[in-house]
């Protein structure tokens, strides 16, 4: 099969086009848009289950962390290489070595350094980080460090500036500095708390983007939604969370005593579930089918 690089592809270009001129795009560029070739579905896990449950569901890719709970947070090197091992799907790893705001000092941006190397070395196909300065501009120097980390690896992998992003003062700015940075995707909800409420910026987005960097829109992404967002912003990358609280197995409990938090949080778990990462998938493939005008047949 002939290799197509989406970035080069103007969706928007297709779906601002009068109906019916979908018929004149190339037989296999239509197929790779119906079959997940040049759209893509990741999904935020955390453990070795999750990452199973969202290939099996059809995610192309999962973004790995730990402690979901802070926003995600790197996770150990034992987590990155039993996932690695447990599925063949792309594994990008979250660099963030703690909670609260994006702004690192000199010894926090050195540890991303090591948990980038290790990493990679652990398997990763790539990593997720993202940097700011206090006046909530993108920190370009220790960022465009970061960058040539993973892209000079052998071999090299990718890097997405996460959610950050949403956290800068002006956006449009911010990601002309992350493309500058020579990052390979952006991840964002428009700066919006989700995604419906983000859409004009990160359509926005997307138009100055062109081919110069990816952009994976996130922020309660579902199968309720997916093709209004497609057809607002032309995306084409998808990021979901998709998880379930639901009881541990523990019977003994001792609810004086609270470690995680209030409530029950400490005999609770989060999942994820096959059935909705296949539920979203589907949701993008009939939004990419309905909008080529093909009959899958």
């Amino acid at each position: 099969m002939a290799k197509i690089d989406w970035k080069l592809f103007n969706f928007r270009a297709l779906w601002r086009t009068k109906p019916g001129a979908m018929g004149t795009v190339q037989p296999e560029v239509r197929n790779f848009l119906l079959d997940g070739v040049m759209w893509k579905l990741e999904i935020c896990v955390d453990s070795v289950e999750a990452a199973k449950a969202a290939e099996a569901g059809g995610a192309q890719r999962v973004e790995l962390c730990s402690a979901l709970s802070e926003g995600g947070l790197t996770p150990s090197m034992g987590l990155i290489r039993a996932v690695r091992e447990s599925v063949g799907i792309e594994v990008q790893v979250m660099i963030r070595p703690r909670g609260g705001d994006f702004c690192y000092s000199g010894e926090e941006i050195a540890v991303m350094r090591a948990d980038i190397e290790a990493a990679r070395e652990a398997g990763a196909d790539g990593v997720v980080l993202g940097l700011l300065t206090p006046d909530g501009d993108v920190d370009v120097e220790p960022t465009r460090m970061l960058v040539e980390v993973a892209h000079q690896a052998a071999p090299p992998i990718e890097v997405t500036f996460h959610r950050a992003l949403d956290m800068t003062q002006n956006m449009q700015a911010a990601l002309e500095d992350v493309i500058h940075c020579g990052a390979d995707r952006v991840l964002t909800s428009g700066g919006a708390p989700n995604a419906m409420l983000g859409l004009d910026c990160m359509a926005g987005l997307i138009k100055t983007a062109r081919e110069r960097i990816a952009v994976m829109v996130c922020g309660c992404v579902r199968p309720h939604n997916v093709s209004k967002i497609v057809e607002a912003t032309g995306a084409l990358e998808f990021h979901a969370s998709l998880r379930r609280s639901v009881p541990g197995p523990v019977r003994f409990r001792k609810p004086e005593l609270k470690i995680s938090g209030a409530g029950d949080e400490d005999y609770a778990r989060c999942v994820l579930r096959t059935s909705d990462v296949q539920q979203l998938r589907e949701a993008i493939e009939r939004t990419f089918a309905e909008t080529l005008r093909i009959d899958r047949g």
